[in-house]
């Protein structure tokens, strides 16, 4: 069986998936990165390395937020035994 994608080959987007604005995690990351990589080169000016660094730190929030709600909604599918549980996702990663 095969998976079906857009026709821009990206995979299908979940409403949880986006920011308000329309911007997956991962498209959040990519411009988070990008930004990482020209305040790391050194040759922006200074008030367009602050505005550079302002828009980091937004980025970076918005995927700290996204991150967050999918540790919550992780928790909600651990099982152990015949029950679910919710537990702390990263207990799961130190237990093993």
């Amino acid at each position: 069986m095969t998976k079906r994608r857009q026709s821009s080959g990206a995979p299908q987007k979940t409403p949880d998936a986006e920011a308000s604005d329309g911007t997956t995690f991962e498209e959040a990351l990519q411009r988070l990165e990008a930004i990482v990589d020209r305040l790391e080169e050194g040759d922006l000016e200074l008030e367009a390395a602050l505005a550079a660094f302002e828009d980091g730190v937004n980025l970076t929030r918005r995927c700290a937020g996204q991150l967050e709600d999918a540790e919550r909604r992780i928790e909600v599918l651990v099982r152990e035994g015949e029950k679910w549980i919710a537990r702390p996702f990263a207990e799961s990663e130190e237990s093993e």
